[in-house]
């Protein structure tokens, strides 16, 4: 099996780098007429993974939105996960977990291991409990070629109050964090250790070539657009992701189809 950054910039190279979040917030399901119930989130989610999971390199679940269902909304998931997978999008699920020893172990096992039903391609994960509490994480992923993205540069509002504040090098915390992925990626044509830099977090100070993808929330809905990535981020493997901004073309297979197509071709051509 080859290295899930190896998976991804294959996919990224046949797809476009398109990101496509499969979120079901409860307006959604009332944008597409549906009830906010396990029968609701069923038509939701499979709707999308039809409509998106063929015409994307990678899917993005927020385990949240199925999490709230209990068990039965965790089973969607599951399918979710397993049938993104069968169209032949990697699956990036996300989680942002973060904790440490056996805990963090028994969360990438979860997620990471093959074994487990929920098993996908990458998962995010928070490194600040210290960026060593992530080592089950990456060996876990080294493992079962899994990957990780770490929060790096977030585009929420709060993220600055820590993740700008500096170390004894005088950098800022994130800045160390892309030393820890840099470390970690070092030889390979592109790691599988990615970060989490939010697509509308102005001009970032801190070095982002890490050798690794980045993943870019805060595109499209959130005001993020083709441009923005392309400075931001230039040539650098970067996975901007849309959730509503894809989802609100539903509840058709095929608009959500041609809204995939067409944000690709956007991203492609730097808007």
């Amino acid at each position: 099996m080859t290295t899930f950054g190896e998976r991804l910039s294959a996919a990224v190279a046949e797809r476009g780098p398109l990101c496509a979040g499969i979120d079901p917030h409860a307006s959604l399901l009332a944008d597409w007429g549906l009830e906010d119930d396990v029968a609701g989130l069923e038509t939701f989610a499979f709707t999308a993974v039809e409509g998106l999971a063929p015409h994307v390199s990678v899917v993005k679940p927020q385990s949240a939105f199925y999490e709230r269902f209990g068990s039965r909304g965790i089973a969607v998931l599951e399918r979710v996960i397993a049938e993104s997978r069968a169209l032949g999008a990697l699956v990036l699920l996300d989680v942002k977990r973060g904790d440490i020893g056996s805990t963090s172990q028994a969360y990438a096992d979860a997620y990471l291991d093959p074994a487990s039903p929920l098993a996908s391609d990458a998962i995010t994960v928070s490194p600040y409990l210290g960026f060593g509490s992530l080592d089950p994480f990456v060996e876990t992923a080294r493992r079962f070629d899994a990957g990780l993205f770490v929060l790096g540069l977030t585009s929420n509002k709060e993220g600055p109050e820590v993740q700008s504040a500096t170390v004894d090098t005088g950098e800022s915390v994130a800045a160390r964090m892309f030393d820890h992925l840099r470390a970690l990626n070092d030889g390979d044509s592109l790691g599988s250790f990615g970060a989490v830099v939010g697509a509308t977090i102005g001009d970032a100070t801190e070095s982002l070539d890490f050798n690794g993808p980045i993943l870019a929330p805060g595109f499209g809905e959130q005001g993020g657009t083709p441009a923005d990535i392309r400075r931001l981020f230039g040539d650098l493997t970067v996975l901007p992701s849309s959730s509503r901004g894809l989802l609100r073309a539903g509840p058709s297979v095929e608009a959500l189809a041609e809204a995939a197509q067409r944000t690709n071709r956007e991203l492609l051509s730097g808007g």
